[in-house]
Formats: C-alpha cells, structure tokens, sequence
C-alpha cells in the first residue's frame, strides 16, 4: 500500500476528483491547506475563484504581496498560497495510474501546478470492521 498525497491549485479539485473516480479511487481525504514552493510565494497574479463577485468587476485576481507592501509601505511579506491537499492511500499496483491521473487534469505548465508525493504504508486497519491491510483500504 502507498499513501499518495497530492498539493494542488484549488480550482482543479472538481477535475482531479472527478477523474480519480472514473478509475474506481474514490476514497480519499481533501484539506485546505497554504504553502508556498521554489518561488517563495511570490507570484505575479493567480486566479482565485474563490474571491467574491463584489472584489473585482473585471476579474477575480489576488494581488502579489509586493504590490501590497508597495501600496502600503511595507517590506515585502512572506505569501503563502492557497492549495487543496488530496491524500489517498491505495494498493500498489494502481500507485502508476493515480499519479498519472493527477498530472494530467493539474498540469498547465506553469509555476504552482503542484506536487505529488508517494510514500509506503506499513499498515491500515479499518476501526468498524477490524479488516487490515488492502482490505481496509478498499
């Protein structure tokens, strides 16, 4: 069994959810979750579909923390950006397809698509049933 955790933007979890059920994973946890990567948090502009109608008219955009420290006289602050965490622990044979899966729905090419982490499950106990190991998982 290997535990997969994946860290990916917001808006792509409908997709991602979506097709991890079309190959029969649909057993998963999903938690809000802030972070930043290689770039520090600094990023130009992302999308935030989250951001009430009533922020921006023209687009629903999340300024940079360097704009907002210019606005306002302060020091460049540390962003963190909001992504979605999905952890699934599935059998290893199916470890290849569910990453794959990931990928492709949350590949864009740009910075921030996300990160995928895969690491061994010593042991799984389902609590109502006392069933261990695969079956626990299933």
């Amino acid at each position: 069994m290997k535990e997969i955790t994946a860290i990916i933007r917001r808006d792509r979890l409908h997709l991602t959810k979506q097709a991890l059920d079309e190959m029969g994973c649909s057993s998963m946890s999903i938690q809000s979750v802030e972070g930043r990567g290689k770039q520090k948090g600094d990023v130009c502009r992302e999308i935030d579909p989250e951001m009430p109608d009533t922020f921006c008219t023209a687009v629903k955009l999340t300024p940079t923390p360097s704009t907002y420290a210019m606005e306002h006289s302060l020091p460049k602050v540390a962003l963190f950006v909001p992504k979605r965490m999905v952890t699934m622990i599935v059998p290893d044979d199916q470890v290849e397809g569910v990453v794959k899966a990931i990928v492709q729905v949350n590949k864009s090419g740009r910075r921030g698509d996300g990160k995928i982490f895969v690491s061994q499950v010593e042991a799984a106990l389902r609590v109502r049933t006392g069933e261990s190991g695969d079956a626990a998982v299933n």
